[in-house]
């Protein structure tokens, strides 16, 4: 009989700890369920954020190529209203043309032209210095050598075109004549062969 209580004893207490283990695993499996849904939710709500801040990201880039493009397109703009004034001028002093006010007109042309200058200069566009200088391929560009005597070789002699410099870097070269020396061969040659 003890034998008998001590296993009906021994089971009781097993059922008792399978009881106890069936709990602790619902338990569990509640709060495991708990923490899933949880972390489900907050997982959703990253997600949410996510897409909002990629949209507002994508936004910003098309505000933002926008305006550079706006930008790029109206660089111009303050420049252009600068030369706009010169052109008027230009066009009223053609409309005032005739024989009467030849002096005046060149006057008033002379004012346009050093109101233009200005505008280039405010604007960072200088005139390339051309002549009694020394030819500089950076700035120059050569159209003919002419032999002189009275300037050493490589000196500019006539300015063509014009060249500027915008800022710092050179946006039309300068077109230009230059000295080259004069070859005594050729004349030393010249003369014997007129000896002979």
């Amino acid at each position: 009989m003890k034998k008998n209580k001590k296993e009906e004893k021994k089971k009781v207490e097993e059922k008792a700890k399978d009881k106890e283990t069936e709990v602790k695993l619902e338990e569990n499996q509640t709060d495991l369920s708990e923490r899933v849904e949880e972390l489900e939710k907050k997982n959703e709500e990253l997600n949410d954020r996510l897409i909002r801040r990629l949209a507002e990201f994508e936004n910003y880039k098309k505000r933002t190529d926008m305006e550079k493009e706006q930008l790029f397109k109206y660089a111009a703009e303050p420049f252009i209203i600068k030369v706009l004034t010169v052109h008027e001028d230009l066009q009223r002093s053609l409309s005032h043309i005739d024989d009467e006010n030849k002096d005046a007109l060149r006057d008033g042309l002379k004012l346009v032209a050093d109101k233009f200058t200005q505008i280039l200069d405010d604007q960072g566009v200088k005139k390339i210095k051309t002549n009694g200088e020394i030819f500089d391929v950076d700035f120059h560009e050569a159209l003919l050598q002419q032999p002189s005597k009275d300037v050493p070789a490589d000196t500019i002699l006539t300015e063509v075109e014009s060249g500027y410099i915008y800022k710092d870097k050179v946006i039309k070269h300068a077109k230009v004549i230059v000295s080259k020396e004069i070859e005594e061969e050729v004349e030393t040659n010249e003369e014997n062969n007129s000896e002979e």
